[in-house]
């Protein structure tokens, strides 16, 4: 049964807990500097609910976002929910198409510009395995090529094509798209493929980057699985997160 939980924002309990992760999700990725401006989305499927999910206001900044303006819309650009804002098209189109046909492995999507994640999926060889964080990412990353802004959702089948059995896309020329089954999951990935990327892209400035071996990199993903699901599969820097932001402002819960 919905309860109303917020002013004018009635939603399951499930919901609402949704929507708060999400909203923190976007004020840790503003204190982390992952903003641009008022452009790029992170989204969350609502729980228990088929084809809608909860995005940014169009027009907000990252630390202008709560739990309560988020928008709840369905996969067809639908809003659902009681927000008076807008979405921005780019955001749907791609999210939308993702939410819709990844299912269970795409309920939290993030998509970033980043200085080092866009300079790495410009680079013609992306992702390269010249340090710790990246060698988490080798063979797991599906790279599709620039066709210009995302807003025709015909570019979809091809984003999904080239996703194959990833859960992060590189978009060439243009910046990643990092999903997962949780926000927690999803945020973990963000953050290891941004430090790779940093790392590459001050590796090569200085050239001739060793490259590690990939006997040496499955040895390396088949321990780092079983680290990750001690550490609670990104839950444990997910809430560590929460409460670095929370000391410094906690509006992100209204």
């Amino acid at each position: 049964m919905a309860t109303q939980l917020k002013p004018n924002v009635e939603c399951s309990e499930a919901e609402w807990q949704a929507r708060l992760d999400l909203a923190a999700c976007y004020r840790i990725f503003d204190h982390l500097g992952w903003g641009e401006s008022i452009y790029n989305h992170i989204s969350v499927a609502v729980p228990g609910e088929d084809d809608t999910f909860l995005i940014n206001p169009f027009g907000l900044l990252y630390d202008e976002v709560t739990a309560s303006n988020l928008v709840k819309i369905d996969v067809e650009g639908n809003n659902v929910g009681q927000s008076q804002y807008m979405v921005n098209k780019a955001g749907f189109t791609q999210h939308a198409y993702f939410h819709k046909n990844l299912g269970e492995k795409a309920q939290a999507i993030c998509h970033v510009h980043t200085t080092a994640t866009m300079a790495v999926c410009s680079h013609k060889d992306g992702l390269m395995p010249t340090n710790f964080y990246a060698c988490n990412f080798q063979n797991q990353i599906g790279y599709h090529d620039f066709e210009g802004v995302t807003v025709r959702e015909e570019e979809g089948v091809r984003l999904v094509e080239n996703l194959g059995d990833h859960s992060i896309l590189m978009l060439r020329n243009h910046g990643p798209v990092v999903m997962d089954k949780t926000i927690q999951g999803m945020f973990l990935k963000m953050w290891a493929l941004q430090r790779a990327c940093e790392i590459q892209v001050a590796t090569l400035s200085m050239g001739n980057p060793r490259i590690v071996p990939q006997e040496v990199v499955d040895v390396h993903q088949r321990d780092l699985f079983v680290m990750q699901e001690q550490g609670g599969a990104g839950v444990f820097d997910f809430e560590a997160w929460k409460r670095k932001i929370d000391r410094t402002d906690n509006s992100w819960r209204d």
